[in-house]
Formats: structure tokens, sequence, C-alpha cells
């Protein structure tokens, strides 16, 4: 089974009935989704890896639907992906055809791609490459961001991709969701698959606006007021966002003193930790905000909060996956993961009906939510010899509206410091009394003793994943001497970078 559920999802819709809109007025029915995914395959025929690196648009649909009927391997790349990242990520896959809207950025690599016809504003770039030896079954190849900055590619089985899809299907099932707005690059595998996938399988309609257009602005960062106007022109009833978009829209909102429209009934947060606090502040404000929790090896979404089932914690496991805790560790079992590609010397697939070990740190209530507490790796221990997890500490931090975004450092210290990004307009007086509120829940031991205020880490300047995630080695990394200067001083300093 590759496309065969998406397929029949299409096919039971009406002629006349839009499927896909670009955010404009154009609008593709399921027949022309259908003839465009048979036009799409033929270009396939001698196709092993498709690669696709290119806005959100229907288009960028219908290759990846096409992709799955025909059997290609179809692995998606970030834009936010440096030139280093891109061509680890195509040669480690074999790709040997390229669909994209910058096929300038493919020709710089110099990987031997030529040019070869358009179709619908995207061009075709085609190399001979040497096949890669990926694990049968392979429908996508999902390069991840690491910590170390090369990127590390998950293969994924359509079986356990569209697993994912049906159960976040089933789990929203009575909720009034007739059409979604994609707010994430569909590069990321929970856009791809929460947002486009499972809205297709239940009949919604699915707006693919190109990303400026709903504030994405690169290095320049993010306006929330876009994302505020397109949700509305759409009259979305869905969406996902990462924590940072979520904090974004909501300080937005209450600047303008608007809420968002009527008909959104069901905003998923998720691809990072997002504190209580700050869900609570977009609910007041009109935004249905649920945590949930992933990962890319689990086909994305293992757990999700929603209305009537719903709590502090990352919600409960969704039908399609096991999950369970084994010293402290979260372990999910699902059909997606068939292991990394070669070049990647790393944790091999579990065996058939085993589960993953995630790393994350965490528990299970008595009603079956799940706790998250950390990274194992991210663990902190301080001079004293208490264990601190960072995220703990960054919750509280960013639950304050004057933080955009937060790291702690501290391991091996006296005390905890953190590198602290302000919210548009917040200056040091305002982060000093957010660490305050932030500390003054917190045991001692976990309080924040210094900050530096510094720029915002994003995925162009390799400092977060695309989820919004902080690459802890690449922050520390570069700001290795600041930091050494802060605990040297005598007194808290506010050093704004």
């Amino acid at each position: 089974m590759r496309a065969d559920a998406a397929l029949a999802a299409l096919s039971a819709r009406r002629a006349d009935e839009p499927v896909l809109s670009d955010g404009t007025a154009k609008h593709w029915t399921a027949p022309a989704v259908l003839a465009s995914m048979v036009a799409v395959s033929g270009r396939l025929a001698s196709c092993r890896v498709l690669a696709v690196l290119a806005d959100n648009s229907p288009q960028w649909a219908v290759a990846d639907l096409a992709a799955l009927q025909s059997g290609t391997v179809h692995l998606p790349l970030p834009s936010f992906f440096s030139a280093p990242q891109m061509s680890h990520a195509l040669e480690e896959s074999g790709a040997d055809l390229v669909l994209t809207d910058q096929p300038e950025r493919i020709e710089a690599l110099n990987l031997g791609f030529c040019r070869e016809e358009s179709w619908h504003g995207l061009v075709f770039l085609r190399r001979r490459a040497r096949a890669a030896n990926l694990p049968r079954g392979t429908a996508k190849l999902s390069f991840t961001s690491g910590s170390t900055g090369a990127p590390k590619g998950a293969c994924l089985s359509a079986e356990g991709l569209f697993d994912t899809a049906r159960a976040v299907c089933l789990r929203l099932e009575d909720l009034p969701i007739g059409r979604h707005l994609a707010a994430l690059p569909l590069a990321l595998l929970l856009e791809n698959v929460a947002g486009l996938y499972a809205p297709l399988l239940r009949g919604a309609q699915v707006w693919l606006p190109d990303l400026p257009s709903l504030g994405w602005r690169g290095m320049a960062g993010f306006n929330p007021s876009a994302l505020h106007r397109a949700a509305a022109s759409a009259q979305a009833n869905s969406m996902i966002l990462v924590p940072e978009l979520l904090k974004a829209w909501t300080g937005y909102l209450e600047a303008a003193r608007c809420k968002p429209h009527a008909g959104l009934a069901f905003v998923a947060v998720g691809g990072a930790h997002v504190d209580a606090g700050v869900l609570e502040r977009a609910r007041a404000l009109g935004i249905p905000a649920y945590q949930g929790y992933g990962l890319t090896e689990c086909g994305s979404v293992v757990s999700l909060n929603r209305p009537g089932d719903d709590g502090i914690a990352a919600g409960r496991a969704l039908q399609h996956a096991g999950v369970r805790i084994e010293r402290g560790e979260v372990r999910v079992a699902t059909r997606a993961f068939l292991g990394y590609t070669a070049g990647v010397a790393a944790q091999a697939a579990p065996p058939s009906g085993g589960d993953f070990a995630t790393g994350d740190l965490g528990h299970l209530d008595n009603r079956g939510h799940l706790h998250l507490l950390g990274r194992r790796n991210n663990l902190l221990i301080t001079s004293f010899g208490r264990n601190v997890s960072p995220e703990w500490v960054e919750s509280a931090l960013l639950a304050q509206p004057a933080i955009a975004q937060a790291v702690v450092v501290g391991d091996g210290r006296a005390a905890l410091c953190a590198l602290l990004v302000p919210s548009p307009g917040a200056g040091a007086e305002a982060l000093d009394a957010a660490v305050a509120r932030a500390n003054a829940g917190l045991p001692d031991y976990a309080c924040v003793r210094r900050w530096l205020a510094v720029a915002p880490f994003s995925a162009q300047n390799g400092q977060s994943t695309g989820n919004g995630r902080p690459v802890r080695a690449a922050i520390l990394a570069g700001y290795a001497e600041r930091i050494e200067a802060l605990y040297a001083e005598d007194e808290t300093t506010h050093d704004v970078l």
C-alpha cells in the first residue's frame, strides 16, 4: 500500500469540489489532482529518488502523491538547509531527479544535475547517480538537521506514514475541520503527514499558500500579522504551529486586541515542548491550541491532546503508536521507521514489533497522558551534583511573554545561566522581570542566575531545527566565549549581542 488510501479519498470527492488551493483564486479539484499525478508519475518512470526543493504549493503536494503512487522514494528538501547540508542529503540518498523552484541552488552544488522541462512553474533537473542502499520499502527520506549540523536521513515506510495520518483523523474525527491551512513548510514531516495526508483522508480541503505570505521571512524572523490575515482569508478550521509561531501570534493578538476568526476549531502545537501557560494565553484569545508530541522516526505524531481529552502533558498516544517507559525513557512502536541511510553510523530500525528508543525522558499518568521531562542527552549536572533538565527551566522562561526563545546552560557549574531571545520590543528590564517571574516557580538549584540577550536561533543560522527546536551544540559553540565571560563575572550582567 502506497498511495492507495490517498487515491481512494480523492476518487470519492465530487468532481467540482476544491481539494488543494494555493491561497489565491487557484483551486485544484480531485480530477485535476489525479490527472497531474499521472503526468508527474510519467516523469518518474526512470527515477529512483525524487528530491523536491520548493515552497509550499499544490504542485508540491501533487509531486509527493505521484511519488507514492509510482513507488518512487521522495526526499523533501527544506529550503533552510545550507549548501553542504543539501549536498549531503542528495548524495546520501542517491537522488537522481530534483523538482524545484530554485534550480540555481541545485546547479550551484555541482552534483551533475542538468535542467529538463518545466512543470507548473517548477523545474525538473536530472543526473545519473549511483543507487543508495536504502531499506526495502522506503517511501520517504526525511533528513533532520542534527546537533552536529550534518542531516541524518530517516527511511520511512508509506504504511507507517499513513498509519499516522489515519490515527490523526480518528483522534479529531468529530471536530468541524473542513479546511486546513498549512502554516509550516511541507518539507517538515509534521506538516506533510498531519497537514496534507490527514486532511486528504478525511475529505478536507488543504490550503497551501507560499510561506512568505504566511509571515515567514527567513533570517528576518516571522511576521504574525501575516499569519493572522492568512488564517482569516482561508477561513481555516485547523492549523499546525511550532511553539515559537504560537507565541508570536498570541503576542500579536494581545497587542492588536483582536481574535482569530470564529471558524478556527483546532490548532496543533508540536515540534518542541510548549509551556501550559503559553497554551492558556493562546486559548484566552481564541486560539484553540493543543499540544502534541512526535518524532520523525515514528512517522511524526505520536500523542495529541484535544478538546475533551486535554491536560498539561503531551496528550494520549494515538491508536497506531505503542508508547511505554523503560528506565525513564520514552519508547515508541510504529511501522514507520526502517532505518537510517547507509552513511549514518547510528541506531538501526527496531525489529518487527519492537520499539524505538526516543532519547526523551518522561512518564505516563493514570489517564494515559504522556509527560515529557526533557532529553536524556541534554541533562545538566551542576557542580553541586543536582540533575537539571534544561527543557524544564526553559519551559518556565518561555511561559513569559517577553522571552521568545531560551537555552539554559550550566553543566558542571555552580549555577544556571540562560541565553535569551527577547520578544519584539522587550528590553533588558523586561527580560530581567521575566527571569525573576520564572525563577519564582523554580527551586533554588534550578533558578537562572545570569542571562544574555542574543539574536534569534533559526534554521538559517544553524541554531534551530525546522521545527524550532534549538540545536544546542551549535548554540553553545557560537556563544562559548560569551558564556565563559558571563560565568567569570561576579555580578549579573545583561549583554545584548
